[in-house]
């Protein structure tokens, strides 16, 4: 059997589509035929993203929000609403993160990342219901292996990831009666991004460890993560709702837990926040 996926005139709405793992996934469905809006709290990443996304042939829309304003939020999504129409298929990925002990990390600093990521991804959803596309939308929420796996310097993130994925949970199975699917991908070490060279692989040695710590034996792609996406929001991933699944090589301990920690004892202290 061939797999065919196709969302031309679907409208695919992606928050912090402008750079990293969610460029990459905007970029796909762009790719695939999709009407992509892409929303991010700068705008020169928004411009950036719009010019890049546009150089498929398909429609662009950017629309710049800040996910921890509710509000701008839901005048991002009226905006976009407006010039696609109902959403098919909505991404929610903006995150942030630092490394830092706990003992070391201000209160400024765990609330920051969980208002970024939980409070944030809240946002997103609650603001999109009254959008999407009913029934039919599937809803992929970015989370992160520390969600399920503990590791030190993380206590703000595993925390608030941990969050993401029990939301992604109780909201498939709210949303469940309407036709919407909710799921979660969990990317693991994935080449290419900011957020990985800057927290797991600062330095070539760094990058050699963390590579090694991974089952496959390579780090991943941006089009690994984009092709799971891809899948879920298909009519192929039409019977899978409330799912959190891991996109990292082989699992999550293994290839991510000790690279993000070499990392944070080789930071130390410099890292409070």
């Amino acid at each position: 059997m061939q797999i065919g996926i196709d969302f031309t005139d679907r409208h695919v709405v992606v928050f912090g589509g402008t750079t990293g793992i969610n460029f990459g996934i905007a970029d796909a469905f762009a790719r695939q035929g999709a009407r992509v809006t892409v929303a991010s709290r700068k705008r020169e990443n928004v411009d950036a993203a719009v010019a890049a996304l546009g150089a498929h042939g398909g429609q662009v829309c950017g629309v710049v929000a800040d996910v921890r304003d509710f509000d701008a939020v839901g005048a991002a999504f009226a905006t976009a609403v407006e010039k696609f129409g109902p959403i098919d298929v909505l991404i929610s990925g903006a995150a942030g993160n630092f490394l830092c002990e706990a003992k070391d990390m201000s209160s400024n600093g765990f609330k920051v990342v969980v208002d970024i990521d939980l409070v944030g991804t809240f946002h997103v959803l609650r603001q999109a219901h009254a959008h999407l596309r009913k029934p039919g939308a599937s809803v992929i929420n970015i989370t992160a292996p520390q969600s399920f796996v503990p590791m030190r310097y993380q206590a703000h993130a595993s925390a608030a990831k941990a969050g993401v994925d029990q939301l992604t949970r109780v909201l498939a199975l709210e949303w469940g009666v309407d036709g919407i699917r909710l799921n979660a991908i969990s990317p693991g070490p994935i080449d290419g991004t900011e957020g990985f060279r800057k927290l797991m692989a600062p330095t070539p040695q760094d990058r050699e460890f963390a590579r090694d710590q991974v089952p496959l034996q390579r780090f991943g792609t941006l089009d690994d993560v984009a092709n799971l996406a891809l899948f879920l929001a298909s009519p192929y991933g039409a019977y899978i709702s409330g799912a959190l699944i891991p996109c990292d090589g082989g699992g999550a301990f293994e290839s991510v837990k000790p690279a993000l920690e070499a990392a944070g004892r080789a930071q130390g202290s410099s890292n409070t926040r």
